[in-house]
């Protein structure tokens, strides 16, 4: 079993990251944020998971541990195979699909690329207390997002983001912005545009 790759980047796709390990590149599948991330002849720390299927060989890497384990969690849903896991994971964070299931709410995992309502409906109910709790509930109400940044947030997946990206981006912007720009849309989001860059067409698939 090939739990972690630690080694340097050759190469990045929009998909994809190719690892060079001891001579030996292996190319991983991973989200969007983490190759967005890659840079060629860079080092890069990836936790995998090896799905063996009759005809190939298969990772798939996730820049944290729990990320890794909630793709084998999902793996184990009716319906969802690796690329349907990987979709999730990259349209959410571990928190936002934990959340989700406390809430027994599908809608976040039925505006997933190749997520139906049917197997949006069997994640909710077949993850139902698999997840530890949400980070934001044990921090309290002082770390749920506030109605500007949710409304920022909407604005970037509008623009092209996936909501998981977009939702770190706020969240980080917001905590060393000025009270006035937190209190204030069109000042959060021209921070978040000029981190995050020019607006792309969100991915398809």
């Amino acid at each position: 079993m090939i739990s972690s790759l630690h080694g340097t980047v050759l190469h990045a796709t929009a998909d994809s990251v190719e690892v060079v390990v001891g001579g030996v590149g292996f190319t991983v599948a991973v989200t969007p944020d983490v190759a967005r991330k890659a840079r060629a002849g860079e080092q890069i720390l990836l936790h995998t998971n090896l799905i063996v299927r009759e005809d190939a060989l298969s990772l798939y890497g996730f820049a944290e541990r729990a990320e890794g384990a909630l793709f084998q969690i999902l793996l184990g849903v009716t319906g969802v195979g690796p690329k349907s896991a990987l979709g999730v994971l990259a349209a959410m964070s571990v928190d936002q699909i934990a959340q989700a299931v406390a809430d027994d709410d599908d809608a976040p995992f039925r505006r997933v690329s190749g997520i139906g309502p049917k197997t949006a409906k069997l994640i909710v109910v077949q993850l139902a207390g698999k997840l530890a709790p949400p980070a934001a509930a044990a921090t309290g109400s002082a770390s749920a997002p506030s109605a500007v940044s949710g409304q920022v947030v909407t604005a970037l997946v509008g623009l092209g983001w996936s909501e998981r990206v977009a939702a770190e981006a706020v969240d980080q912007i917001a905590a060393d912005a000025s009270e006035a720009d937190r209190g204030q849309v069109s000042a959060l989001l021209r921070l978040a545009l000029a981190q995050l860059g020019p607006a792309r067409e969100t991915a398809r698939g």
